[in-house]
């Protein structure tokens, strides 16, 4: 016997590739489909409407096929209310709850579609029946008796358009691409103007940088751009403000003098010394303000008010009193950030960008900068609409970057 659903999609479904994507996954996964309807838009501001008939032999069949088109964007034609279930304790969900995508969501809800707030994937979402409000909870921060969504029903997930040069301003060029071996000074140049256009609309600039950006001698230009106010936020690990402090300190980066190349004599312990000194001083504000560190990218955001985060890995040595040890607390400072981000650069750490990746919307424009090409891929394939990557030395990206926003 077989079963059948009526699915619809709209939007720019054609030069993003979800139609496509929708009819592959139908039948490589053994279904089968009839298009009933299919309104093309021929104007680059019209959307394309596509209505069709998905059919499988058993609704054993027809059920993953329904939720692959659905992660992509189908809707049923005639959607009935997301289905309720409360939490049967704190951070238990209710069986077969609904994991978000990090794509925008809307759930309908006694009857009207209501967007899904701080969308984030692999989350559950919550509806407050007091205020007709729904949001995302990560499983620890579920509460006995939330209202958690469950199944399919009533969720519509809105995968992003790919944006056009002309129709989506400064974030055009930015389509899932991977650049070449070299950063282009035309890449690069139009990175700048997207920087300066999200500052223009008082847009926030998340950097979320790794150790090399310092061990590569890139630390004084991204010291510079926070200095003149190019970056709102940074999201980073131990390693990295180590580096950092320890360059101020003793000149190096892992004990290797960053202008000579030279290993000096215990240059291997500079980083232990380095955290051991800030220990002493209590944190990294206490450094600054007696004058341990006078220099560096960690000064800056303390001398300029800049907020950051340091997340701490079970790799971590020492670590600085700013550390955050614990994963679920440091998970949440970076949620709160990733949530205020209008624009994030995430330069040479693979570790540290998945994990602030995974807490963004899928709308957020990103740029990823890293000399392994897999982990440029890696973190486009988030799918977000609004991503460039850069295959390149970050240590001559960043000063190239802060030419072109200094005018130098």
């Amino acid at each position: 016997m077989t079963i059948e659903t009526t699915v619809e999609l709209e939007g720019h479904i054609i030069d993003s590739g979800i139609m496509q994507r929708a009819f592959g996954i139908i039948m490589d996964m053994g279904g089968t489909f009839h298009v009933e309807q299919f309104d093309v838009g021929t104007h680059k501001n019209e959307t394309t409407y596509c209505r069709m008939t998905v059919s499988a032999e058993s609704e054993g069949l027809l059920l993953p096929i329904l939720h692959e088109l659905h992660q992509n964007g189908a809707t049923i034609a005639e959607p009935i209310d997301a289905t309720l279930e409360p939490s049967p304790s704190s951070k238990v969900v209710p069986r077969g709850f609904y994991s978000t995508t990090h794509h925008p969501t809307d759930i309908l809800y006694e009857g009207e579609w209501i967007s899904v707030e701080n969308i984030e994937m692999d989350t559950a979402i919550v509806v407050d029946p007091t205020t007709k409000t729904a949001s995302t909870k990560v499983l620890t921060s579920v509460d006995e008796n939330d209202l958690i969504v469950t199944g399919e029903a009533g969720i519509r997930v809105k995968p992003p358009s790919r944006p056009r040069d002309s129709s989506s301003g400064p974030f055009g060029f930015m389509q899932g691409g991977v650049s070449s071996e070299r950063p282009s000074e035309s890449l690069i140049k139009k990175i700048a103007e997207t920087i300066k256009a999200t500052k223009k609309q008082n847009g926030k600039i998340l950097v979320v940088p790794g150790p090399a950006v310092i061990h590569s001698g890139a630390g004084d230009d991204l010291s510079r751009l926070v200095q003149k106010g190019y970056v709102d936020m940074i999201s980073a690990g131990n390693g990295f403000a180590v580096h950092d402090i320890e360059r101020n300190l003793y000149g190096t980066s892992l004990g290797m003098n960053i202008t000579t190349l030279a290993h000096p004599r215990k240059g291997h312990k500079h980083h232990i010394y380095t955290i051991s000194e800030i220990v002493r001083a209590g944190s990294i504000k206490d450094a600054v303000e007696q004058k341990i560190i006078t220099g560096g990218v960690m000064y800056e955001c303390i001398t300029n008010n800049i907020p950051y985060v340091l997340a701490g890995s079970i790799r971590d040595d020492g670590p600085l009193p700013d550390t955050i040890t614990d994963t679920i607390k440091a998970q949440n400072a970076i949620r709160e950030q990733t949530q205020k981000a209008d624009l994030v650069l995430m330069l040479s750490t693979l570790l540290h960008s998945v994990a602030v990746g995974n807490c963004l919307p899928s709308t957020t424009p990103t740029v990823c900068v890293d000399i392994n090409p897999a982990t440029v891929t890696q973190l486009l394939d988030r799918g977000s609409s609004h991503a460039v990557g850069v295959v390149t030395d970050v240590g001559m990206f960043i000063p190239r970057l802060a030419q072109a926003l200094l005018g130098e």
